[in-house]
């Protein structure tokens, strides 16, 4: 993928939607320190790029960090994240999780609700022992409307995604959902 392809291939479809819902939720701010968070897949790899080509084009002092949390994939995944992480040239710090085994344990219907809670605790807790103040996730608008959705069917109400959220359980911590207005 060259650099320029985003911001000019894709003006329309992808950057100039990335950098309007950074502008108009003030996602990105002087000196803060970002943990892009990446899963390997295609919406967190658009993630980690946009951010790149924001940070190289950005009059404001921020700095990036590229975290991959491994729950338990096995070998073959994490190694196509790390050889799909080196072709695109993102710097990925990988760590470790037991998430997989705890989810494995529970005795639920549903475990993707624990499950996605469990990966963002151990994202904004790499994150805050990384020095960052913020994660950014690779949720689209689509997820934003499906998780509308979701919510409207399985729990009678409407809520969803926020584009920009203060930590409850991490103080001094924000996610941030750049990509809110992609489709």
């Amino acid at each position: 993928m060259r650099k320029q392809s985003i911001i000019k291939k894709y003006r329309k479809q992808i950057w100039g939607k990335f950098v309007q819902a950074v502008q108009e939720f003030e996602m990105v701010e002087e000196n803060d320190k970002i943990a892009v968070c990446i899963s390997g897949g295609k919406d967190s790899m658009l993630l980690a790029k946009c951010m790149q080509e924001l940070k190289r084009h950005s009059d404001t002092n921020f700095d990036l960090i590229f975290i991959v949390m491994d729950p338990g994939y096995n070998e073959l995944n994490r190694q196509r994240i790390i050889e799909n992480s080196k072709i695109m040239n993102i710097p990925i710090e990988i760590f470790d999780s037991n998430i997989f085994e705890v989810i494995k344990e529970t005795k639920g219907n549903s475990p993707c609700y624990l499950c996605a809670r469990m990966r963002r605790g151990c994202l904004y807790s790499k994150a805050q022992e990384l020095g960052c103040n913020k994660i950014a996730l690779g949720h689209h608008f689509n997820d934003v409307i499906e998780t509308i959705l979701l919510n409207i069917i399985y729990n009678g109400k409407f809520s969803g995604m926020l584009p920009i959220l203060d930590s409850d359980n991490f103080e001094n911590m924000k996610l941030i959902r750049p990509m809110f207005y992609i489709k």
